[in-house]
Parts: structure tokens; sequence; C-alpha cells
């Protein structure tokens, strides 16, 4: 009875037991993919909301072990006298003594009508600081004539020496990256010189080193590694004035000359993008590197240098076909850019963002990172009578 069933439920399907086999588990395979891609789609976006919030925490958590002042300093490059009459001693007979000081020095001495102070020319802030210190010891002293300013030039220079060394070494002990040459040393205490938008550059190369190596904690990668790159990272910096480059590739050259190790020396080069990260750690010094110059108060600007980039960034994106207005807001941080949606179609509107901003990093100078939001919209209006 069973073989005539079956012999019957053949004839009416018009396929035999094996045919019938085969479409059902096509169809159960193609249910099966269904599900499979909606199950996929859902554990994607689960796990991207999950790596947000992850790094938001992990970020979070790196600032608020960091405890850092705001700006406080900037490039000084006057020196304060006693009196007005001082200057005419600085300047000497027929110019005598100002002509060695420059000469001693390196750099330019302005002597205006501001009060009781001159002022220090110099693109190299050692020569600033140097020229500053010597002239306030001649000014202490009152003793100004050839041979005694090169006498305290020399001292200062001493001293400088042992101040950038004493730094360099502190820096490496506060950061707690070990086993760095000692003319990598040197170069870092070169920073306790320099500034950018007033922050102050070895401040910020610690403070890199510590925000590194407390994302790395909680992203189980290699503390040294992350601590040595966030030190390191604006190496480059100290002799940019005496190398032609980028800081980035120039700072990995003199880490890979004194034996930093090559991940390390990777971490120096990809901080802006000059070349591509090999290592987690990497990523990790370059978001540390922004973290330590985007936060609030890291940094400062003039008025003016403020104004200037905030009017270059609109006319930057008014420079664009399809565009009707350009808004920078949150203090040059983001700017929005309104077009025409006759003009420019959504994917548009997704290639002018990227155009943008590519224009903005090939031509502006600025901390942190700028947001470019492409508004598209379209309103329709009618009135009831």
């Amino acid at each position: 009875m069973e073989e005539e069933w079956l012999a019957e439920l053949q004839r009416v399907a018009g396929m035999n037991q094996e045919e019938a086999q085969q479409v059902l588990l096509a169809r159960v395979e193609q249910e099966t993919r269904k599900e499979m891609a909606r199950k996929v789609r859902e554990v994607e976006a689960e796990a991207m909301e999950e790596a947000d919030r992850r790094a938001r925490e992990v970020v979070t958590l790196a600032l608020e072990r960091i405890a850092s002042d705001h700006v406080s300093e900037f490039a000084v490059s006057s020196v304060d006298l006693p009196s007005d009459e001082m200057k005419g001693r600085i300047i000497g007979r027929q110019g005598r003594n100002i002509r060695a000081i420059e000469q001693a020095l390196g750099v330019d001495l302005v002597v205006d009508d501001t009060p009781e102070a001159i002022i220090i020319s110099s693109y190299d802030p050692i020569r600033r600081e140097v020229a500053r210190m010597a002239l306030s010891k001649l000014v202490a002293d009152g003793r100004i004539h050839p041979a005694r300013i090169e006498k305290e030039v020399e001292k200062a220079q001493q001293e400088i020496e042992r101040i950038v060394m004493e730094s360099g070494e502190q820096a490496t002990i506060e950061a707690g990256a070990s086993g760095i040459h000692r003319e990598i040393q040197k170069l870092i205490g070169r920073l306790k010189f320099r500034t950018s938008y007033g922050q102050n550059q070895l401040q910020h190369a610690v403070e890199t080193a510590k925000l590194a190596g407390l994302i790395a904690a909680e992203l189980h990668a290699n503390v040294k590694v992350a601590k040595m790159g966030g030190l390191l990272h604006d190496v480059g910096k100290a002799v940019t004035h005496e190398i032609d480059g980028p800081h980035a590739i120039v700072g990995a050259e003199i880490a890979k000359r004194y034996g930093v190790p090559d991940v390390v020396v990777n971490c120096i080069a990809s901080h802006h993008g000059e070349v591509e990260p090999e290592s987690i750690e990497a990523v990790i010094v370059a978001a540390a590197d922004a973290i330590s110059g985007a936060r609030p108060g890291a940094r400062r600007e003039s008025l003016e240098t403020y104004i200037k980039r905030v009017t270059e960034l609109e006319e930057i994106g008014n420079s664009f076909k399809g565009v009707s207005q350009t808004y920078a807001i949150q203090a040059g941080r983001e700017i929005r850019v309104l077009v025409r949606p006759e003009d420019v179609d959504d994917l548009a509107a997704i290639q002018l963002s990227r155009d943008i901003a590519k224009r903005i990093e090939d031509n502006l100078q600025y901390p942190g990172q700028i947001r470019v939001t492409v508004v598209r919209e379209t309103r329709a209006v009618e009135y009831a009578k």
C-alpha cells in the first residue's frame, strides 16, 4: 500500500522522491539565506552601536584621567628694561653693541617706541630664548660692551643646553617611556621653547604619551609602544628649521637613526597620514594627538587669525558650484554648506562634502579637525486662502 501511495504521489507531483527532496532543500536554503542576511544586518548594526559606545567610553576614560591646565604660556619675544635710557646703552656708540648682540645671537633686535622694552625677533625659539636670557643678564649687570656680550651669550647658550637636556629627561620620566637615546631626549627638550597655537609642544608631547598609554591599556594594546610613540610623535618639529619636509617624516627618520623600534617609527610617521598606520598603536597615537590638540583650552589663536580662518572657511565653501550659502559655526570647528536642490542631488551632496574637506586640508592650517556638513532640502510652500 505504501508503495502504491508513493507511486501515486510521484505521478500527481510529476517528480520522483529525489527530485522532491532537491526542491525542498532549495526552498529551505533560500529561506535560510534570507534569514541569515537579516540576522547579519542586525548583528552588524548592534556591533557598530557597541563599538561606538565603547570608543566613546575609552576616550572619555582617558580624558578623565588626564588633569591638564588650560594654555597659560606663549612665545615671549621681549625683554623688560628698567628705563628707556637702557635702550641707548644696548644700541651703543654708533650701534656697535646692538650689532655685536645680533651677530653673536643670530637674532634681530627691534628698538622702537615700546616703553621700557626691547623686542627680540627670530624664527628659531632656541635662539630667541638664548637672546632673552643673555639680554636680561646684561641689563641687570649694566655693563654692556662687545666683550661682555660674547661672554654672556656663551653662558646663556650653556644654560639653555642644560635646560634642554634636563627637560628632555624629565619628559621621558613623566611620560613613562624608557630606553630613549640621549640625543632624542635632547630634541624632545628643545620642544620646551616651541608652541603651536599657544600650546607648549613639550607639554603636548607628554600629554599625548599619557593619553596614548591610557587608551592602549583600555584596548589591550602595547602600552609601552603607545607611550613612546606619543612622546616622540612631534620630535621632528625640533629640527624642521634645519631640515625640509613634513615634521612627521623628519621625526621618523631621526628616530630610526637612533635605534627607535620600527613600530614606534611608524607611529611617528603616520600620525598625520603621510604614511599608512601599520599597527593599532599607530592609530592610538594619532587619536591621542588629536585629543590633546583639540580639547577645550588646549590651543588659542589671536582674534585676527581666527577671523581670517573663519572667513577663508566660508570662502572655500562658497567657491563650489551649486552652493547657495556657507556658515562657519562652533568657533570654526564646523561649516554648514547649504546647496540649491535643483543643482545638487543627494549623491552629489556626499561628493561635495568630501571635496570641500579635501580643499580645506590642502589650503588651511588649523588645530584639531573641521566638520563639513552639506545640507540639501526641498521645500514645498502653499497658502490656504
